[in-house]
C-alpha cells in the first residue's frame, strides 16, 4: 500500500520534538498512530491535538530500553487496528558530556535508549512485519553518525550504531519488508542538549538558538519515505541545516 492515508504506523519518543511533529504530520495525512513515549501527559496532549483535528491516535507507555513496553506498542496497534505498517524509532537522548567528566549514568542511558531500544523495536516489530509479509522500519539516526564533534562522541557512537544495524537489518529484510535510516543534523527541540554537561549544553543551546531547523523537515522527510509506492524502499535520507557543516 502506497502513501500514508489508512497506515497504521507507531512512532516512539512522540511527546515531543522530531516525534511529536511527525506524529503531526502523518496524522495530517491520514495515518492511524499509536504514540509512545514515556512522559504521559505529554503524550496524553499530543494525542488530544491529533484527536480534536479530526486524526486517529491512541498513546501507550514505552520506555524503549524495556522489552516489553515496545511489545505493547506493537500489541496495541493490532489490537486497535488490526495490523502494523510502519514503527517510528525516533526515542532519544543527548546527554552529551566531556570523557573526563564521567558521565556514565549518561552513557548507559545513550546506549539503552539508541541501541537497546532500536533493538527491542525490531524485536517486536519484525514478527509481525514477517507474519503480515510487509512492513516498514524507519529509524532515526544522526548526522552525528558522520561527523564526531567533541563533546559527542558516545552519543556519535550510538548513532553510528543506529545506522550499522539499519543497514544490517535493510539487507537481512527481503523483498517484503522496507528499511529506511532517517539522519538528521541539528534541529530545533527541547531534547539539545538536555541533561548534558553545563557547558556542552549551553554550546549546544546556542548553536541551535543559531542556526537549527525546525522538527517539521525531519517529519517531511519520514513521510515522504513511508509514502512512496510498494517495492520502492528509500534506504537513506539525510537532512540538515543548510548552514551545518
Amino acid at each position: 500500500m502506497s502513501g500514508i492515508q489508512g497506515k497504521v504506523i507507531a512512532v516512539t519518543g512522540a511527546s515531543s520534538g522530531i516525534g511529536e511533529a511527525t506524529a503531526t504530520h502523518l496524522a495530517e495525512k491520514g495515518a492511524r498512530l499509536v504514540l509512545g513515549a514515556r512522559r504521559e501527559d505529554r503524550l496524553n496532549a499530543v494525542v488530544d491535538g491529533i484527536t480534536a483535528k479530526g486524526g486517529t491516535a491512541v498513546g501507550v507507555f514505552v520506555d524503549v530500553s524495556r522489552r516489553e513496553d515496545l511489545q505493547r506498542l506493537t500489541d496495541t496497534a493490532l489490537d486497535q487496528y488490526g495490523r502494523l505498517d510502519v514503527l517510528v524509532s525516533n526515542a532519544g537522548t543527548m546527554a552529551v558530556s566531556p570523557f573526563d567528566d564521567l558521565r556514565q549514568d549518561d552513557w548507559d542511558a545513550m546506549v539503552s535508549t539508541h541501541v537497546t531500544g532500536l533493538l527491542n523495536g525490531i524485536g517486536a516489530a519484525l514478527p509481525v512485519f514477517r507474519r503480515q509479509r510487509f512492513g516498514h522500519f524507519v529509524n532515526v539516526g544522526s548526522t552525528a553518525a558522520y561527523v564526531v564533534k567533541t563533546p559527542q562522541a558516545v552519543y556519535a557512537a550510538t548513532k553510528t550504531a543506529v545506522k550499522v544495524l539499519t543497514e544490517g537489518l535493510r539487507q537481512e529484510s527481503g523483498p517484503d519488508l522496507r528499511v529506511t535510516l532517517v539522519s538528521p543534523g541539528l534541529t530545533d527541540t527541547e531534547g539539545v542538549g538536555k541533561g548534558a554537561s553545563p557547558e556542552a549544553a549551553a554550546a549546544m543551546a546556542q548553536q541551535r538558538d543559531e542556526i537549527a531547523m525546525p522538527p517539521s523537515a525531519v517529519a517531511s522527510a519520514i513521510g515522504y519515505a513511508i509514502e512512496q509506492p510498494e517495492g520502492v524502499d528509500v534506504s537513506e535520507i539525510v537532512v540538515r541545516p543548510t548552514v551545518q557543516a
